[in-house]
């Protein structure tokens, strides 16, 4: 009962955001009445869903959350859960070798958790994974190249992308502002898309860390077909019921 009440209080929650991110927003009352829930239980969703940077919360309801947020802050949402999640792609760095990181704040706490190698290459379009890769002994980082994005602060573009295919990578660590089980990966912009298909094209595994709020949404631009994705980390228990729909595309951790 307990696990059912939690996946229905996820869908409300996510179908709240796609409320909030329409031309008048959603207000408290109504989403109430659409939801046959108490005004206090939608307060409460409201509020989860500002800390983890989906909605802006103002006045009786919520609007659309700001797209641009800086590195740090978005680096601070949902933080324990990003912690969990580079504690077990951590288990995946190889001592040598190659692998490219993405430019989240989820891929770049996994960055920070890397220590001395021996002989790994890690390439990246993240200016503040690469400030933490590049002084590791045994560690040569490489950043991409290009022009930043102006939601993300990534470096995307041409010159990204054609430095990312002229390379190969054992191993892809990339996160997504969405995970969809028929669709795949999404993201806030088309550069940022198109970079992280660069990335995966030359990429033996392609590993997506992402935390289970992400799980079930689709944002603007397609990323990642759901075949392109070999492992799927996130906070939860392997064995959470949230993560059946995903069981069939790729190993979860």
């Amino acid at each position: 009962m307990a696990l059912s009440g939690n996946l229905e209080a996820q869908r409300r929650r996510d179908e709240l955001v796609e409320l909030a991110n329409g031309p008048q927003g959603v207000m408290i009352e109504a989403a109430a009445e659409l939801f046959a829930v108490s005004s206090m239980t939608i307060r409460r969703d409201l509020l989860e869903l500002e800390a983890e940077g989906r909605v802006r919360r103002v006045r009786g309801g919520a609007t659309a959350a700001p797209r641009a947020r800086p590195f740090d802050a978005r680096r601070a949402i949902r933080a324990s859960a990003k912690k969990a999640i580079a504690e077990k792609a951590l288990r995946l760095v190889p001592s040598h070798g190659s692998i490219a990181l993405d430019a989240s704040s989820t891929v770049n706490m996994l960055a920070s958790a890397i220590g001395p190698r021996a002989g790994l290459t890690a390439y990246t379009n993240s200016f503040e994974s690469f400030q933490v890769l590049h002084p590791l002994d045994g560690v040569t980082a490489v950043i991409s190249g290009g022009t930043a994005e102006p939601t993300t602060g990534s470096l995307v573009g041409p010159i990204a992308r054609r430095s990312m295919r002229s390379v190969y990578f054992d191993t892809f660590f990339s996160s997504a502002d969405a995970l969809d089980g028929a669709d795949g990966t999404s993201e806030v912009s088309v550069d940022e898309a198109e970079l992280k298909q660069a990335m995966a094209s030359n990429a033996g595994t392609t590993v997506v860390c992402i935390d289970s709020s992400k799980l079930g949404r689709r944002s603007v631009a397609r990323a990642l077909e759901r075949d392109e994705i070999s492992v799927l980390i996130t906070e939860l228990d392997p064995g959470d019921e949230r993560l059946d729909a995903f069981r069939d595309i790729a190993d979860i951790l």
